[in-house]
């Protein structure tokens, strides 16, 4: 069952209005490729949590200025740094993971010494 944030279940006219705009302009965005909200056997858009977060992000940087071509590019720059940050953690993950195992392997070959003083007397050698 999907999660709650990705379940789309609002009509066009809500999410227009949860989002702050006018429902042409989510069509608008639609046709842009900003957004791409599911659609009902009847072909009626649905909305998730989700799209209405994009929609909002979508408006605050419109309100900053950019069109809508800027907007689609700094969303696909999110986007793909979001991915690298998750791809990050992987490897930082296997390589602290790598690190252990080998730290752990260093101790299974370390071998515990008998230590104990040897004192060894003094030794003259032959004069010559």
């Amino acid at each position: 069952m999907p999660g709650r944030k990705s379940r789309a279940v609002y009509v066009i006219s809500v999410a227009a209005e949860l989002a702050g705009v006018h429902p042409q302009t989510l069509r608008i965005y639609e046709r842009k490729g900003l957004v791409d909200p599911a659609r009902t056997s009847g072909g009626s858009r649905r909305y998730s949590d989700a799209d209405i977060e994009m929609l909002q992000r979508i408006s605050d940087l419109t309100d900053e200025g950019l069109n809508l071509a800027g907007v689609k590019r700094v969303l696909a720059l999110e986007a793909e740094v979001a991915a690298l940050r998750a791809e990050l953690a992987e490897a930082r993950a296997a390589v602290g993971e790598a690190v252990e195992s080998t730290h752990r392997q260093y101790r299974r070959d370390l071998v515990p010494l008998r230590q104990e003083l040897t004192v060894f007397g003094r030794v003259d050698l032959p004069e010559r």
